[in-house]
């Protein structure tokens, strides 16, 4: 039995899920939403504030700890000019999980989980097409043709 047992394995062995963790905190972090399942925005939620508290701290030392964790020196140059100073006066709770339902496939309970701060982008509709006035069907002249010329 697993009594009190942290964490949930998600069908993958330790490796498998240490790098889920670190994709999907990167993506969080470049986009600032990330459409997931509800276990794995549970997992990963911890996480993404931890790397989101080491870019608020600033200094090599934290740096280094998020690039080995991360892995991508773009995701973490942006953890630490971008995200982690719009986060410095808050004392934790950088994410959310908001419910959007189940997946079409297995029915599986989808989220988003977003940082607090995420405005959406602004969704532009794209100009309606302009319709066609009717015409007044006119019939087509008929083309003129040579009358054959009748053999003597």
């Amino acid at each position: 039995m697993r009594h009190h047992r942290s964490g949930r394995k998600l069908g993958r062995d330790a490796s498998h899920r240490k790098a889920l963790y670190a994709n999907l905190t990167s993506a969080l972090i470049e986009h600032g939403r990330i459409r997931t399942t509800a276990a794995k925005a549970k997992e990963v939620r911890p996480v993404a504030e931890q790397m989101i508290t080491l870019g608020r701290r600033g200094g090599v030392p934290a740096r280094r700890q998020a690039l080995a964790y991360l892995r991508s020196q773009d995701v973490v140059h942006k953890l630490f000019s971008d995200v982690g100073p719009r986060f410095v006066d808050r004392p934790g709770g950088y994410s959310r999980i908001v419910r959007i339902g189940p997946r079409q496939g297995d029915s599986a309970e989808m989220v988003y989980l977003e940082l607090v701060d995420y405005v959406p982008p602004e969704v532009t509709a794209p100009p309606p097409r302009a319709r066609r006035e009717a015409e007044p069907e006119t019939e087509p002249e008929p083309a003129e043709t040579e009358p054959e010329p009748s053999e003597p």
